[in-house]
């Protein structure tokens, strides 16, 4: 055994703690923007429609800028890039209650706000984690990380709702930028840039490969975007309940305080759900998870419409979602590590994060011109019902190794 394998063990497990903590703090902030919107709507000029424009627009932000930033990190490491998404962060919460007027909104959640937590993110984060762990831990790693996300969001629901409740929204804005403060020094950890991956297989593509003949290899690949439909569905439900969710609730004639324990119930369940798809697809594959995840979705909505609007049903629901609610990410980057490697990981899971955040964008923006129009989201219920199951057919069809196979061109149809 190697003298240097127990340093180079610690070191993975230091990069593995720093990208955890950094996605709890960027997604912690990113998903408890949803209950600002009724506060918002009630101090100022601004309707709903315009708040969860913005909020789309900010779902977009944060997918487009995801390859872009993933392939930065691939080529310099993603020291440099967490330091200015953590930046980006920061100046976009602080700007916020500066600049209340619909286009001021998408300036500063929308553009500045979303692209600082992108640069924090699953496709720079676990790309760099995937780098120095065996393509058989991915999964796992991606879990733990993933796991960090969802706490960020059991955390900060809470404490946002809080501040909102105690000193205004403008205060509770100021401090989620305060709390943002938190990604700068988590960065030095994450600041190497020379790729150390540790197979205990073929990694996939030839390490003299570039970036376009990878991408030209992936978009190519059926099993490729067979993923990025199953995100795509993802990031629409996921957007419309975050931002939504809270207006759903009041709609119930509940308080603000059942809005903000039902977001971090997700988060929380979101923890054990996370860690067991983590521990799950080194087990079985990882394509019949996400077609799991994704049916189970659509049986949760039907059963929360077809249940009384009590604390106790919202509860469940949060609970029950939270166990999917982003444990599909970890089977959707292992399943990206198989089939093309890690080198250009979070390159090619930034775009599928980018197909994610389109469906976010819908998801979001629809979910305001629902409640407009109608006075309520049935409709939006029943388009996540269809595009779940929707979701859990395209993944059946990807074609899984159970090892970790050499790649280098799409296999045959």
């Amino acid at each position: 055994m190697s003298a240097t394998a127990p340093s180079a063990n610690r070191h993975a497990w230091l990069l593995i703690a720093a990208a955890t903590l950094t996605l709890m703090v960027t997604m912690g902030v990113r998903q408890s923007l949803g209950l600002f919107v009724q506060p918002i709507a009630r101090d100022t000029a601004l309707g709903i429609v315009e708040i969860s424009f913005a909020l789309a627009v900010a779902q977009l932000v944060w997918g487009i800028v995801q390859p872009l930033f993933g392939a930065w990190a691939d080529k310099t490491g993603p020291g440099r890039v967490l330091v200015a998404g953590g930046l980006l962060l920061v100046l976009g919460m602080a700007l916020t209650p500066m600049l209340i007027s619909p286009w001021g909104l998408v300036f500063t959640l929308g553009l500045l706000g979303a692209a600082g937590a992108g640069a924090g993110s699953f496709s720079v984060l676990i790309g760099a984690a995937a780098q120095h762990v065996p393509a058989e831990k991915r999964s796992m790693t991606a879990g733990i990380i993933n796991a960090g996300g969802s706490f960020g969001q059991f955390v900060f629901a809470p404490f946002a709702q809080a501040m909102i409740a105690a000193f205004g929204w403008a205060a509770g804005m100021w401090a989620l930028a305060v709390s943002a403060l938190a990604t700068l020094p988590l960065a030095w950890p994450l600041r190497g840039r020379k790729h150390r991956t540790t197979n205990t297989a073929a990694v996939a593509a030839p390490a003299d490969i570039g970036l376009r003949q990878q991408l030209h290899i992936a978009l190519r690949d059926r099993s490729y975007w067979m993923l990025h439909i199953g995100f795509f569905t993802c990031g629409f439900h996921i957007a419309f309940l975050v931002t939504h969710l809270p207006s759903e609730i009041a709609l119930c004639g509940l308080s603000d305080r059942v809005s903000a324990i039902s977001l971090a119930l997700i988060g929380l369940f979101n923890v054990a759900g996370s860690l067991g798809i983590g521990w799950l697809g080194q087990r079985y594959r990882m394509k019949s998870l996400l077609a799991l995840m994704y049916a189970s979705r659509a049986l949760l909505i039907v059963l929360y419409l077809a249940s009384p609007p009590t604390p106790l049903v919202f509860y469940a629901f949060a609970a029950g979602l939270g166990l999917t609610w982003l444990a599909t990410v970890p089977p959707t980057a292992g399943l990206v590590g198989k089939l093309f490697g890690a080198r250009y990981l979070g390159t090619l899971f930034g775009l599928t994060l980018l197909s994610h955040q389109v469906g976010g964008f819908f998801g979001a923006w629809l979910g305001g011109l629902a409640m407009e129009r109608f006075g309520d989201y049935s409709w939006m219920w029943y388009a996540d019902i269809a595009l779940a199951l929707l979701a859990a057919l395209a993944n059946l069809p990807i074609r899984e190794a159970r090892l970790f196979p050499a790649r280098t061109a799409p296999e045959a149809a």
